[in-house]
Formats: C-alpha cells, sequence, structure tokens
C-alpha cells in the first residue's frame, strides 16, 4: 500500500508523485482564508524530475499525493559518448546511461571515477545528484596582476580539466587542485593535500 501525504504537509525537498511522475518540492506556500468555510490552499513551486520542468499549482490542504518509489543509489561516473552519459552503479555493478537531458550542467564536474548518487524511479535511472563539492585541476589561469597577491583582494578567471570556468584568487596556479561548490559553480577552496 502507498504511503499518501496531505499537500498541506509537503514542504521543500519532499518527493511526490502526481499524474504518475515523481516531482520535487521548491517552495510552498499556505494560504488561509479569513472567512468561514473557505478552503485552506497550498501553493506549490514544483520540477517534474523526469523532464525537468519547473512550475506552480495549487492544490487544496487535503489534496492527498503518493510517495514516489524514488530510489538514491550509489554510482561513480565512467565516461560520455554520443549515447549519453554512462555511470557504474556501485550496488548491481551494472552501466546505467543517462540522456544529455537527466544530466544537464552536471559535466561541468565530472571526471572519471566521480562517485555520486542516482535517482531511480521505478528502478529506471532519472537523474543525478552530485556531491555537495568536487575536487578539480586547474589546467590554465590567468596570470595574476601585480599587487593584487599581496593584498589577497580580486580574483581571476580559471579553467578547470572538465572545461569549467571559474572565478579564483590570485594565487591559485595551473595544475593546482581546487574545490567547486556543485550547486552555485564557484570556488570554495584549495583542495586537500592527500
Amino acid at each position: 500500500m502507498a504511503v499518501l501525504m496531505e499537500a498541506i504537509n509537503i514542504k521543500r525537498k519532499t518527493m511526490f508523485e502526481l499524474d504518475n511522475a515523481p516531482y520535487a518540492c521548491l517552495d510552498s506556500d499556505i494560504t488561509t482564508p479569513t472567512a468561514r468555510g473557505g478552503q485552506t490552499l497550498v501553493r506549490l513551486k514544483m520540477r517534474n524530475l523526469l523532464t525537468s520542468a519547473v512550475f506552480e499549482k495549487t492544490f487544496k490542504a487535503s489534496d492527498k499525493f503518493k510517495e514516489p518509489d524514488l530510489q538514491l543509489v550509489p554510482a561513480s561516473y565512467l565516461y560520455s559518448d554520443g549515447q549519453g552519459s554512462h555511470f557504474l552503479d556501485q550496488e548491481s555493478y551494472e552501466t546505467l546511461t543517462l540522456d544529455e537531458n537527466m544530466v544537464g550542467n552536471a559535466l561541468d564536474f565530472l571526471i572519471e571515477g566521480t562517485e555520486l548518487q542516482l535517482h531511480k524511479y521505478n528502478g529506471n535511472p532519472i537523474g543525478l545528484q552530485l556531491p555537495m563539492f568536487v575536487e578539480l585541476n586547474v589546467t590554465y589561469a590567468e596570470p595574476a596582476a601585480r599587487g593584487d597577491s599581496s593584498s589577497g583582494s580580486g580574483t581571476k578567471m580559471a579553467k578547470l580539466e572538465t572545461g569549467l570556468e571559474v572565478r579564483v584568487p590570485p594565487f591559485i596556479k595551473e595544475g593546482e587542485k581546487v574545490r567547486v561548490t556543485t550547486e552555485t559553480g564557484e570556488f570554495s577552496g584549495r583542495a586537500d593535500k592527500s
């Protein structure tokens, strides 16, 4: 028996099923009417996890949704080619392929062997969840302008091994490894030397 949840209980990051598709709630806004007998309404900003489409829809507080058959499985990135991006499921050791729409801009952060989580809906891969940070090598860094490094102010452009370009402090050099926040694509520090 599927678990049912009411619209009024759906909060940010909650996953639910609507019209046989999985959704993630991005934001919820509850409107309680002042008139007696008025309906409490819940406005949900939601993302379709199959198409990545984002839209808003209003529901009655008592509307019920099923919990989607979603799984997060550990996987590692293998490579990308004309068929899509290929990942190794760390539990079943099968190769799973995701198309360009499912991967989105994740390739900016993926090098061979990067560990992440794959979303599966009804057993099929539908998307991925990147780690919070990734560590990537700097393949090109603009020369620092004179005087920048001593004051510690200013940034310069650096190109990373995936092709992603980020603004970094002037002391970062080619060949160094840096940490990048996957949510914003911004520099978050030097990688720990291991």
